[in-house]
């Protein structure tokens, strides 16, 4: 992949629908179905890849459904022949041995074309409900980087002895590997220090949520003048789009879509409670 082709992607609709979640047009549904349907479709119409988010409990609505994550990507991956599969992991969920054998499980089912996007958690009750703990901001990205320098190496077929303060690993080697590349893509999200300090050292695309171009340059820039070793970094960057056949049918749509954001104020407010205020995502 050259380092300036431009990719589009699709977000997989791991919890309904990412724009009103009350839209009577496209009634709410996060069903496997529904997404295989999606993906597949994306795949034939040339889109290059797919984002599959991670969350074991709708962080809406406890009675709404969810997808998960893993299970499907691998599902996915079985499906398709071109798309690449990107699944979002929280460290905190997956002990990094087990999850970098299912990341190159899934790198074998897809024949090289898995991703794998680190997320360090920004929705607080889907972790401690379950007793799991979730620690402050910065401490969730201490974790998420040794975490992920674990299953960096694992991924890459190394034997892995590691003693650090989350993790003691002996000798630990995982096989296959190597079949395809050196090992799966690593995507990792976040615009704080810590995580841009993360995407610097270890990653290999940064995520940035959909803001101002300018401001999106100025990450960008911030991100190219750190030092890293390998491959230069390349970015992703999250956006909606409303595609219709001229502006005006467009901003009609657009006009709609708003006019049933009131509906969805509930299910916001139980997000916004449920998060970590000192998530940059939900600052900006």
């Amino acid at each position: 992949m050259s380092q300036n082709e431009l990719r589009f992607g699709i977000w997989a609709l791991v919890h309904g629908n990412r724009a009103a979640l009350h839209d009577p047009e496209e009634p709410y549904d996060a069903s496997f179905a529904r997404n295989r349907a999606l993906v597949l479709e994306a795949e034939r119409l040339g889109y290059a890849t797919t984002l599959v988010a991670q969350h074991t409990a709708n962080p809406l609505d406890r009675d709404l459904g969810q997808l998960e994550a893993w299970t499907t990507s691998a599902a996915l991956a079985a499906l398709t022949s071109r798309i690449e599969i990107i699944a979002a992991i929280k460290p905190y969920l997956y002990h990094p041995v087990v999850l970098a054998k299912m990341a190159l499980q899934i790198e074998e089912i897809s024949q090289g074309r898995f991703g794998l996007n680190l997320v360090n958690a920004w929705n607080r009750p889907e972790l401690e409900k379950a007793g799991l703990p979730f620690a402050e901001h910065d401490a969730r990205y201490t974790y998420g980087a040794e975490w992920l320098s674990v299953v960096s190496r694992l991924m890459s077929g190394e034997a892995v002895t590691h003693h650090g303060e989350h993790f003691h690993i002996d000798d630990y080697q995982l096989r296959p590997a190597g079949k395809f590349r050196r090992r799966p893509a690593i995507y990792v999200g976040g615009e704080s220090e810590p995580a841009r300090a993360l995407v610097a050292a270890q990653g290999d695309v940064w995520f940035i949520n959909g803001q101002p171009l300018d401001d999106v340059r100025g990450l960008i820039a911030d991100l190219r003048a750190r030092r890293r070793s390998g491959a230069p970094l390349r970015f992703g960057l999250s956006a909606f789009v409303i595609a219709r056949p001229t502006q005006a049918e467009a901003d009609v749509e657009l006009a709609r879509l708003a006019g049933l954001a009131h509906l969805d104020a509930p299910l916001r407010d139980i997000q916004r409670s449920n998060t970590d205020p000192a998530v940059v995502m939900m600052k900006t």
